[in-house]
């Protein structure tokens, strides 16, 4: 089960569809995931507005480049969906607070937990990860 579907019950082939438009984006390098990414798979023509009508800060920015107050979570677990090392862990959960990306639950190793802080790091919008909720079950 992906990390989309798990966390937002996005419909696998709705998940599929987004995962090919971000590696079409990338050239299918799975290391410019998250370049790709970047404020949503597609870029709108007008940047989106908050329900105020004020510009939308980028962790406010989804998937398809809509505002979504939860843009930033979306987009880091799209970015663990696409990554071939993180796609199976299936015991941790991507939040948002702000800016800030939390990761809760439990890894299989230090090396998985620090390659998801790298990359959820490297998604725009994203000013720090929060791994205090998290538990390395070696």
């Amino acid at each position: 089960m992906s990390w989309l579907n798990r966390m937002y019950s996005m419909a696998e082939d709705q998940v599929e569809n987004v995962k090919a438009q971000v590696m079409d984006k990338a050239g299918g390098q799975v290391e410019n995931i998250a370049e790709s990414i970047g404020l949503g798979v597609e870029t709108p023509e007008e940047p989106p507005v908050t329900e105020e009508g004020e510009e939308a800060p980028p962790e406010r920015i989804g998937l398809n480049g809509e505002y979504d107050q939860s843009g930033l979570a979306k987009r880091v677990a799209l970015a663990f969906d696409l990554d071939p090392d993180l796609a199976e862990v299936e015991t941790l959960w991507v939040a948002q607070l702000s800016s800030t990306v939390v990761l809760k639950g439990e890894v299989p190793s230090q090396d998985i937990l620090d390659k998801m802080v790298d990359v959820a790091s490297q998604i725009e919008g994203a000013s720090e990860v929060n791994t205090d909720e998290v538990e390395v079950v070696e």
